[in-house]
């Protein structure tokens, strides 16, 4: 399981170095979705062009112990909300789904899941829901997380080598939407004012032998943040993780945080005061992976008056350049 003990040998006389990676965005809008790249450009960074994010957040989220040549895929509760002239997918952060209503859903399409998947469900929580990809394990697929705020018709499920599998999906997630719409939960949730649970999205279909995780996370002494795909891929390389940076043990650490901005000043500061020889920051400008190492040299310029103070580099000034 873990992949980076060559990368944990003597690491005496290698500089102090803290990387931090920021969040990527699509290049292309929805004009270019059906030709957009399968995952976010930070996805596909930590997880390699396939995309397998299934088995990680499995990973991250269970104490299964995961196959790591079986081909899995991650199904997760959505609404879609209805515009003049097409479906949007709305984030899981907006719907304020309860475990009892996960759980009461997962129950009503259980039968028809394990029917077309040919499988039993491996894992469930609130979010998200875990089964072997089956006849779907060839399906290309985009995360809730890329296709969400997004016109649906772009971002479905589509064929890769093999005719029928997107079609064959999209029967059996019609076939749950008709049974979602009748059931008690969403009448309740309507009732409350929420948005009712209309549909299942599919994503992250494939295998942990398909993960190809970065040099730059597979050779840190610590992983920092929230982000599920980082616990998981915390297991599967036999590294520590902890949701927030300790400020103490920079040195060595790959982060990935949702307000790096905040962290900047103390990255800062132990430049100047050498309890860090560097900072990589990794980041995605037109959807491609630029990584940049910082010393001390980058983040305070010279002033030509040397009575003058000289200015230090703002988070503003790093994230536009």
């Amino acid at each position: 399981m873990t992949q980076n003990s060559a990368l944990h040998q003597n690491t005496q006389g290698q500089p102090k170095r803290f990387t931090l990676m920021l969040t990527g965005e699509d290049v292309l809008d929805e004009q270019g979705g059906d030709q957009a790249h399968q995952g976010l450009p930070h996805e596909r960074f930590l997880l390699g062009d396939k995309v397998p994010s299934a088995p990680i957040l499995l990973l991250g989220q269970s104490s299964l112990s995961v196959d790591p040549n079986q081909e899995i895929a991650c199904l997760q509760p959505v609404h879609l909300h209805a515009t003049r002239d097409h479906l949007i997918l709305m984030g899981q952060n907006q719907i304020d789904l309860t475990e009892s209503e996960s759980i009461q859903l997962l129950n009503a399409a259980l039968p028809l899941l394990e029917e077309d998947f040919e499988h039993s469900l491996l894992f469930q929580n609130q979010h998200y829901w875990f089964i072997p990809a089956g006849p779907f394990s060839k399906l290309a697929t985009y995360s809730v997380d890329q296709a969400q705020g997004r016109n649906i018709d772009w971002w479905m499920p589509h064929d890769t080598h093999e005719p029928g599998i997107a079609k064959r999906w999209r029967k059996l997630q019609n076939e749950i939407q008709m049974l979602w719409h009748i059931d008690k939960v969403n009448e309740e949730r309507q009732a409350r004012g929420f948005p009712s649970i209309n549909s299942i999205w599919i994503s992250g279909i494939g295998r942990l032998n398909d993960v190809k995780a970065p040099p730059a996370l597979m050779r840190a002494s610590k992983i920092y943040g929230q982000h599920l795909l980082l616990s998981g891929l915390a297991k599967f390389c036999g590294i520590p993780s902890s949701p927030s940076p300790s400020i103490e043990k920079l040195a060595g650490a790959f982060a990935w945080l949702e307000n790096p901005e905040i962290l900047w000043p103390q990255l800062v500061n132990q430049l100047l005061n050498k309890q860090l020889d560097e900072v990589m920051m990794i980041d995605f400008p037109n959807g491609k992976t630029r990584e940049r190492i910082l010393t001390i040299r980058d983040i305070q310029k010279k002033s030509w008056m040397p009575w003058k103070k000289p200015p230090l580099l703002t988070w503003n000034t790093l994230i536009q350049s």
